[in-house]
């Protein structure tokens, strides 16, 4: 990816919440004219070790004022796998620190 641009195009980084800091800042970077980027990911969910921090907890602190960029949250009502799914869920976020509940929402970030 590095060194490429990617002109009038429409990405989707998926499970984002495993990129490193530097991983997000390259793709995001990587956006030519008339592109579109779409991140999802889940900061509950991050498989990194636990001295790298994910680049997405990171892109959402830095880009959440920036222009044109926009973070759409999504809670357990938009479960759609099976109805057991949104108690186990609610379950463990009751679990949850308030630091980690901050952190537990996906997102996506749509730049216009």
């Amino acid at each position: 990816m590095r060194g490429r641009t990617l002109d009038h195009a429409f990405v989707i980084l998926d499970e984002a919440q495993n990129a490193t800091e530097a991983q997000m800042k390259m793709f995001l970077t990587r956006m030519g004219s008339s592109a579109k980027f779409i991140i999802t990911g889940d900061v509950t969910q991050v498989d990194l070790p636990k001295h790298q921090p994910s680049g997405l907890f990171q892109a959402i602190k830095l880009l959440s004022k920036v222009d044109g960029i926009t973070f759409v949250y999504l809670d357990t009502t938009d479960v759609i796998r099976h109805k057991l799914v949104r108690k186990i869920v609610d379950v463990y976020d009751g679990k949850e620190s308030s630091k980690s509940k901050v952190q537990s929402e996906k997102l996506k970030i749509n730049n216009q």
